[in-house]
């Protein structure tokens, strides 16, 4: 490699009608090497790589990636090209993706900025944030809600997916998400859901108020258009949306239930953070010796949710009630949840109700007027099982081996001509016929049948 003015020296002599060979001595360099930068073939300063670029051969996939999604994470391109053989480290990842110029410009997305933000004060153990997260074109088919729950002192989060956002399933979801982050907080603070908080008022909802006594927190309503109040939890949802849901490869609620749980622990609780926030929560030499121990350098996620010190739990969930209806199929059978549970066959077509009390492991399905047709163990939701009660298979198969009979199937080629019967009603009918009307001799008729049923027996002969 030469320098910038050893290329400006070699320049002028060039100019000046000096050989390579003479350029080449004059500056103590190689003769290919002056050629090169004269010729434009290398740039002075750069050195030129003395191994293959390894970013390379991930360039044709980054480019189907960024071609199918302009908008994906960097972070979550790594990863999957980490799993694909990558070996370099982030910032290498990152300069090749600008020195490339592989992600395509958004004109839409260039001029947006982001709302003025300040840091608020976050106590240990203080408050969990809470928010829905929208997704649409599910891959189970419909769109998919998404409930978060955010530390906002730790930053750890967890979620939970739901068939829908009424209040038995944001209490449900909730119940499973606090469980997952091992623990509760003093106070939840809420958008203003409408299944929460009257949304014009803030005023906690009169059936949420058992709720809450339930989990002994207290529930603070957000005021409106203020979204950078719940900051934590809004910037949850984007990590999340932005890391696991534009990438997921699950097909179902469960399976995405399942990767997220994984995605949370692996990726979304190892994410570092400021060492003064684990001097703040656990003193500077207990901070010292835990980083120590654990041998890193900076604390993680995980480590300062371990200093939150959170409320334990109640033992159960607060039974809040889940309601389905549904109409039970030919095969005897209602959807719920994602399962399906049998009811007894006489019942096929018939409007039926399916309940589920959280903290519970059954369900119930009951008339219109509420008599209990059927109980069942509850499945997880949205595993795809059949439950079938043995008194009900037995019942379905009895009637529908019932349905078939023994006699062997009609002769669909044979010769059916019109008999005595028939003919006789055909006689009738022609009978109301007016005299100048042509009236067809069955007799006639008749011959003919005969007479061609001879040639065929001739034909055969």
């Amino acid at each position: 490699m030469i320098t910038g003015n050893e290329e400006m020296e070699a320049t002028a002599l060039r100019e000046q009608g000096w050989s390579i060979s003479a350029i080449a001595r004059h500056l103590g360099r190689n003769r290919e090497t002056v050629r090169n930068y004269l010729n434009g073939t290398r740039v002075a300063g750069e050195r030129k790589r003395s191994e293959p670029d390894v970013f390379e051969e991930f360039v044709p996939y980054l480019r189907a990636r960024l071609k199918e999604d302009p908008h994906v994470w960097a972070t979550a391109l790594y990863d999957e090209v980490t799993a694909l053989g990558f070996e370099l480290s982030y910032q290498s990842f990152t300069r090749g993706l600008r020195v490339r110029e592989l992600r395509p410009h958004c004109e839409a997305c260039a001029g947006v900025k982001g709302r003025p933000t300040i840091e608020i004060e976050h106590p240990a153990g203080e408050e969990i944030q809470w928010d829905w997260d929208e997704l649409p074109e599910a891959p189970w088919g419909d769109d998919a809600h998404l409930l978060i729950g955010s530390l906002p002192c730790s930053g750890k989060f967890r979620g939970c997916f739901a068939e829908s956002e009424d209040q038995p399933h944001l209490i449900e979801a909730m119940d499973s998400v606090l469980r997952r982050l091992g623990g509760n907080a003093r106070r939840w603070r809420v958008d203003r859901m409408a299944t929460v908080v009257d949304a014009k008022t803030g005023v906690v909802q009169p059936s949420f108020l058992p709720v809450a006594k339930h989990y002994g927190s207290s529930v603070v309503a957000c005021p409106p258009r203020r979204g950078n109040r719940k900051g934590s939890v809004e910037k949850s949802i984007h990590f999340a949306t932005q890391r696991f849901w534009r990438t997921m490869t699950a097909t179902t609620i469960e399976g995405a239930q399942s990767q997220l749980d994984r995605f949370s622990e692996r990726i979304g609780d190892r994410r570092p953070r400021p060492i003064a926030k684990l001097e703040e929560l656990v003193g500077k030499d207990a901070a010292a010796a835990l980083l120590a121990e654990r041998g890193r350098r900076r604390p993680t996620v995980a480590d300062l949710a371990e200093a939150e010190g959170l409320r334990p739990l109640p033992a159960a969930c607060y039974p809040a009630v889940i309601e389905g209806h549904n109409t039970v199929g030919p095969s005897a059978l209602v959807p719920f949840e994602g399962n399906a549970y049998s009811v007894p066959p006489g019942l096929i077509g018939a409007e039926v109700t399916v309940r589920h009390r959280l903290g519970s492991g059954g369900i119930e399905i009951v008339s219109k007027t509420g008599i209990l047709l059927a109980s069942h163990y509850r499945e997880v939701p949205g595993g795809g099982y059949v439950v079938r009660d043995p008194a009900h298979r037995a019942a379905l198969e009895h009637e529908v081996l019932g349905a078939f009979s023994t006699d062997p199937p009609c002769r669909r080629k044979a010769n059916r001509p019109p008999g005595d019967a028939a003919r006789a009603e055909a006689a009738k009918l022609l009978s109301g016929f007016e005299d100048d009307e042509v009236v067809v001799s069955l007799a006639a008729y008749q011959a003919l049948v005969d007479d061609m049923a001879r040639r065929s027996d001739e034909a055969l002969q």
